[in-house]
């Protein structure tokens, strides 16, 4: 087998590129491809290509709205095969969102069988769907066929597919757009058609409108799914001023009464574009962890109209106070973002105020009727050549018939016999014997007079820009007319509410108040048990364990737990676990890594003061208020040395402190010896050589110092001058009867 030798490759037809340049090249091709033939939709028609192409196709496959459906694998078929050379899904998904009613705010598709549902649900496969167009696509294509549009060959040069649609209907604003390009994108809202017709109305009639006048008209978004748009007025104007900006929407609701003082929520429109299968999983999963306290159930009763009930778990709760900590907490508020980056008629890309979107699209209906009228006239001046001639074959009838019937060139000699052109001498040759008769030429004489009389409004038409102008507002307003006998299309859908106030409830008023001792056992596992036990309650742990801390309170109340990395931790008491088992380990609640240790615990008081100390024997005071963590992680107040751990947390309830180290040496200082801090190390409470700090107290000096022994004895001394003294000094050894493990309790 003879194998070909590649030619040499001539070194001169090489050129040396450098790869940044290369690069470049291919990236800005590739930018400016996704920018215009996929990601941005031109301003005329509101259509990105393919579902430009998807359109087209499917009206020369005649699925007007009057004809029958035809399967969705035909349709896409087509559309890839002719004029859209990408995946077959890709093109399906475009088909099923222009034919989706909760995407759509005016559907250009009709679908039949599942398209999927607002649940989040997707339509079934291609070869089970059927489609045809909606009489919202006719309008779109209207009058395609009278030379109003360009076309372009198709990739492979088989055919042709317009560039832009005649576009009698405001697609862009009416259904909005969405798309990622290179370095851009653009997201449009859906509107509402008929305030779209008055704003270009107005436009028509006042070049110059001011842009609050116009957003008067256009109030703001209509969504598909309803919803209430609480964005503040000066915001919307500002958006659609500047082309950018957002507009936030929320859930529709209601208060039901269920009877006896009770009620429930009942959701009856959703935000756009949310999927109320994983909002209705979003809110199940914040009952489960008890992030809103006040709601007890969520059910979705939905059937073809939306209903989704929230049951609050008392009827002492506010509907009002709940609903805004949902919107809060769950998609049941979102905020669609607008930014009006589209393609102008000149196909570049920018962002354009809703005044220069009006008017692209009342200048494109302007070119679209000088186009169609300039067709008409091409159309009637060749039709009135026909009639004219057919007029002169009936003035001399005889002789026309004589010269078919003896000529072998009749229409060479027709066309010298009556100076005819060679189009009207072949109409003449090829008429039909019964359009011979009187009656045809009275026909003919007459379709020649309405034609003449057409020709001459067109031309005036042409010729008058006022009265073109008339007529694009005489099709606008029949337009508005069409959309406000359907109801169901034309009136508006999302309403407007009252921007929500900042000032909001806490949670924490909410929670059904109920008293709970909070336990915490040696090894860390907390829980809750319902009411005030008493301290000689019986508690069990697990085998090893025991109980650490004790403390009562209410499920309003917040924990605060000191740790050996001088970090406080804060749990809601409701969301403790309950006390029917053992608990839960704190370090999954709060955060605590595996190192440390909770120390200290209480139960939070606003207004109060704590002292903190590390067991090198440096402390401070700290107001409790200071010391409320807001996340999970915690937040630090003692600063602890390298050796040293944060050991003691305690109320500042008295005028002394009392501080003991493991040497059994007890120092009393004034508490004004301490300063006030928010955040650090602190001072040297009581100096050691051999020991660290093993406890603190403070107290009234006064009414002396007591401790508890481990038999649960009490014990007071009264006289403590022998261990008074400055802070820093390192103390006397405790009073006789003093626990052997130099702890006040």
């Amino acid at each position: 087998m003879n194998e070909q030798t590649p030619s040499p490759v001539d070194p001169g037809s090489v050129e040396p590129v450098a790869l940044a340049k290369a690069l470049g090249d291919r990236y800005l091709s590739y930018a400016l491809s996704t920018i215009m033939a996929r990601s941005l939709p031109d301003v005329r028609d509101g259509l990105k290509p393919v579902h430009r192409r998807l359109l087209y196709a499917m009206r020369l496959l005649r699925l007007d709205p009057n004809a029958g459906f035809k399967k969705c694998a035909r349709i896409v078929g087509d559309v890839m095969g002719k004029y859209h050379p990408h995946g077959d899904q890709a093109i399906y998904d475009a088909l099923v969102r222009l034919a989706q009613e909760f995407a759509a705010r005016y559907p250009l598709i009709e679908g039949q069988g599942n398209f999927g549902n607002v649940d989040g649900d997707n339509a079934a496969a291609m070869r089970y769907t059927e489609a045809r167009l909606t009489e919202i696509a006719e309008l779109l294509l209207q009058d395609i066929d009278a030379d109003t549009v360009d076309f372009r060959e198709t990739y492979d040069g088989e055919d042709s597919e317009p560039i832009v649609l005649p576009s009698a209907f405001p697609n862009l604003l009416a259904n909005g757009a969405a798309g990622i390009a290179v370095g851009m994108a653009t997201s449009i809202p859906p509107h509402n058609a008929v305030e779209i017709c008055d704003a270009l109305l107005h436009l028509i009639k006042h070049p110059n409108a001011r842009m609050a006048k116009l957003v008067e008209l256009i109030p703001g978004p209509d969504f598909p799914t309803g919803g209430t748009l609480v964005e503040p007025a000066e915001s919307i104007l500002e958006a659609y001023d500047t082309g950018r900006g957002g507009f936030r929407v929320r859930a529709k609701w209601e208060k039901e009464d269920t009877g006896r003082g009770t009620y429930q929520i009942v959701i009856t429109e959703m935000p756009y574009q949310v999927q109320k299968g994983k909002l209705v999983e979003k809110i199940a999963e914040l009952i489960a962890s008890r992030k809103v306290p006040a709601l007890a159930d969520v059910r979705d009763e939905s059937t073809e109209e939306v209903r989704l009930i929230l049951e609050p778990r008392s009827r002492t709760v506010e509907a009002e106070t709940l609903m805004e900590h949902m919107f809060r907490l769950t998609d049941l508020e979102t905020r669609f973002g607008f930014n009006m980056n589209v393609l102008g008629a000149d196909k570049t890309p920018r962002v354009m105020n809703l005044r220069e979107v009006l008017q692209a699209f009342l200048d494109h209906r302007h070119e679209v009727l000088i186009r169609r009228s300039k067709h008409r006239l091409e159309k009637i001046a060749r039709r009135l050549e026909i009639l004219e001639g057919y007029l002169i074959a009936f003035l001399n009838l005889d002789e026309v018939i004589r010269i078919i019937r003896e000529e072998d060139e009749p229409k060479q000699v027709m066309m010298e016999r009556f100076e005819l052109t060679e189009v009207q001498a072949e109409a003449i040759l090829n008429m039909r014997l019964r359009q011979l008769r009187k009656l045809e030429e009275l026909e003919i004489r007459s379709e020649h007079k309405d034609l003449s009389a057409e020709q001459r409004d067109l031309r005036g038409l042409l010729k008058n820009e006022d009265r073109r102008w008339k007529v694009i507002s005489g099709e606008l307003t029949e337009l508005k007319k069409s959309l406000q006998a359907n109801p169901a299309i034309g009136k508006r859908r999302t309403a407007f509410g009252d921007a929500p106030s900042s000032d909001v409830a806490p949670l924490e008023t909410m929670i059904e108040r109920e008293p709970i001792t909070v336990i915490l056992s040696e090894k860390g596992w907390i829980r809750a048990a319902k009411g005030h036990l008493a301290p000689d309650a019986e508690l069990k742990f697990k085998e090893g364990d025991k109980g650490r801390f004790t403390l009562h309170g209410q499920t309003t109340d917040k924990l605060l737990l000191f740790a050996t990395n001088g970090r406080f931790y804060t749990l809601g008491c409701d969301k403790l676990p309950s006390a029917r088992g053992h608990g839960e380990p704190v370090r999954l609640l709060a955060g605590i890594g595996a190192d440390e240790d909770v120390v200290g615990a209480l139960v939070h008081q606003s207004g109060r003061k704590l002292v903190v100390a590390s067991s090198d024997g440096r402390g401070f005071i700290v107001a409790e208020d200071e010391v409320v963590a807001q996340t999970r992680n915690g937040k630090q107040v003692l600063n602890v040395g390298a050796k040293a751990e944060a050991q003691v947390c305690t109320p500042a309830e008295g005028d002394s402190v009392a501080v003991v180290g493991t040497n059994r040496k007890l120092l009393i200082i004034e508490r004004s010896e301490l300063p006030e801090m928010t955040r650090g190390r602190g001072v040297i409470m009581q100096k050691y050589k051999d020991a660290e700090l093993s406890d603190v107290k403070v107290f009234d000096l006064k009414e002396g110092l007591t401790w508890t022994s481990a038999t649960g004895r009490t014990y007071t001394e009264a006289n403590l001058r022998d261990w008074q003294g400055k802070r820093a000094q390192a103390g006397r050894i405790v009073p006789r009867g003093f626990n052997k493990s130099n702890r006040f309790s």
